[in-house]
Formats: structure tokens, C-alpha cells, sequence
């Protein structure tokens, strides 16, 4: 019996709003370890958060939506979301600002 061959996503996202200093990039991260997806997630200099996330196009669709919400404290006023490369990562990190 032949398995399913899982598709894969590479997308970058950049959200704005109230998005720095509220948890974002833990929680950002923690859902994107929860679903075994690979890439990066940080803050830019222009009070938005970046993130690249690769893996299953069924987990990366989930994280995007639930990133219109994140945590708590955060207000999300926009998600956008671009086509990118594979890094080549093998796990989910916190990077540094840029």
C-alpha cells in the first residue's frame, strides 16, 4: 500500500500591530515546534515580527492562521505572507533581531 507523500510550504511572514513585547516571538515558536515545522522567528527594527516557516503545507496553513491572533496580549492588525526558500533548517529558533 503506498503512503502519502506530505507537500511541503516555505513562506516568510511579516505581522504588524502590537506584536513586540507582548510574548509573541516564544509563543510564535512554540507553535511552530508543536507542529514540527523548521525556520526562524524575530523582531524587526520596525516594530513588526518576521517569521520563515517550512514544513507541511497542512501545518504551515495553521500556524498562518493562527498568527492573525497570537498570544494574549498581542493585537495582530496584518499577516502577510510570501513565498520563500528552504533554509535548510532542522528546527524552530528564536533568531536575532534584525
Amino acid at each position: 500500500m503506498p503512503t502519502a507523500v506530505a507537500v511541503k510550504q516555505h513562506i516568510t511572514l511579516r505581522l504588524t500591530g502590537r506584536v513586540q513585547g507582548v510574548g509573541y516571538r516564544a509563543w510564535f515558536a512554540w507553535q511552530a515546534r508543536a507542529a514540527n515545522l523548521r525556520g526562524w522567528v524575530r523582531n524587526r527594527s520596525d516594530k513588526s515580527v518576521e517569521a520563515l516557516i517550512c514544513g507541511d503545507v497542512v501545518h504551515v496553513e495553521r500556524i498562518i492562521a493562527a498568527s492573525h491572533t497570537g498570544p494574549a496580549m498581542a493585537k495582530v492588525d496584518s499577516v502577510t505572507a510570501t513565498d520563500a526558500q528552504d533554509n535548510g533548517a532542522t528546527s524552530f529558533e528564536i533568531a536575532p533581531d534584525n
